[in-house]
């Protein structure tokens, strides 16, 4: 009969330690430091203070009185004056043109990435004739100017000039990249689930709208985001299609703002951020959604 010799204490640390030693020295542990990643890394510094630094300057410059901006513009601030953006508030009347940008942004930017997914699944599931002369139609239609000529006319004759309704509708008609991308994402969806829906009893528009914006959630709020910042950040259409002061969004209201307070620096700084900080918020909460739309877009199709 063999005998089993028993363990000498130390045993159990000793071979731990090898173990561990083995770990330790496992190929693919270390993280070598390349030329290539220390450039990345330079490279992502530099584009981010290429974007950090004009918003930084812009809130040094809300925080100063208009005393002190004018006797050192790029100083540090030395005793923020925080009421600035209560007094560019209150007398640029921001609270009323900030409602109106939140609606027609709301509101257009739904209808637009609705829009984007009615046109964009048939096309990428090739339920319509020559999809790809489609793809391409989709792709020029980016290139192509804004005929404000034929927009006012057509505002004007529908009776829609001045009107919230019809600026609205124009907003929401201009879907941009939306069907591009709704089409490219939905490459990552398998076409079975469609049939399997169908062999459920779905009709067409309830799959398409209750059962598919689950799961096409990260690039349509994509799309919704960068309709959004279309919407809010219009200012031509505006122009054109608005005379009435009071159905002014916030981009017009900060240049009316503007020709009022050339002078103001600090008030002008104040109301920019004012104008600029809902969309950076709405970008901070569907930040995740942007980057699983780009990556799930990516991989999978």
């Amino acid at each position: 009969m063999t005998m089993i010799p028993a363990p000498v204490a130390g045993d159990g640390l000793a071979t731990a330690g090898r173990l561990a030693e083995r770990a330790t020295t496992r190929p693919g542990r270390h993280h070598k430091i390349t030329p290539m990643t220390v450039v990345s890394y330079v490279l992502m510094v530099i584009v981010a203070l290429i974007f950090l630094l004009p918003l930084l300057f812009l809130l040094n410059t809300a925080l100063k009185t208009n005393a002190e901006f004018l006797v050192n513009p790029n100083g540090l601030v030395q005793h923020p004056h925080i009421a600035n953006f209560a007094d560019a508030w209150r007398e640029g009347n921001f609270a009323a043109y900030v409602l109106n940008s939140i609606i027609y942004t709301l509101i257009a930017a739904f209808l637009g990435t609705l829009m984007s997914l009615l046109v964009g699944f048939p096309v990428a599931r090739g339920y319509v004739k020559h999809p790809r002369v489609w793809q391409g139609l989709f792709a020029s239609m980016l290139f192509m100017p804004n005929t404000l000529v034929t927009v006012f006319q057509l505002a004007l004759r529908l009776h829609l000039y001045d009107t919230r309704l019809g600026y609205t509708l124009i907003l929401a008609s201009g879907v941009g990249v939306g069907p591009l991308l709704i089409s490219g994402y939905l490459s990552s969806i398998p076409r079975e689930i469609d049939e399997a829906a169908a062999m459920d009893g779905a009709s067409y528009l309830r799959y398409l709208l209750t059962f598919l914006p689950v799961l096409l959630k990260p690039v349509l709020s994509t799309t919704f985001i960068l309709q959004a910042i279309g919407v809010w950040n219009d200012i031509i259409l505006a122009t054109i299609l608005f005379t009435t002061k009071s159905k002014f969004p916030v981009t017009l209201g900060l240049f009316a703002f503007k020709g009022t307070y050339t002078s103001q620096w600090s008030l002008l700084a104040a109301a920019t951020l004012i104008v600029a900080a809902p969309l950076l918020v709405l970008y901070l909460f569907m930040q995740r959604y942007l980057v699983a739309s780009v990556v799930g877009g990516a991989v999978k199709g």
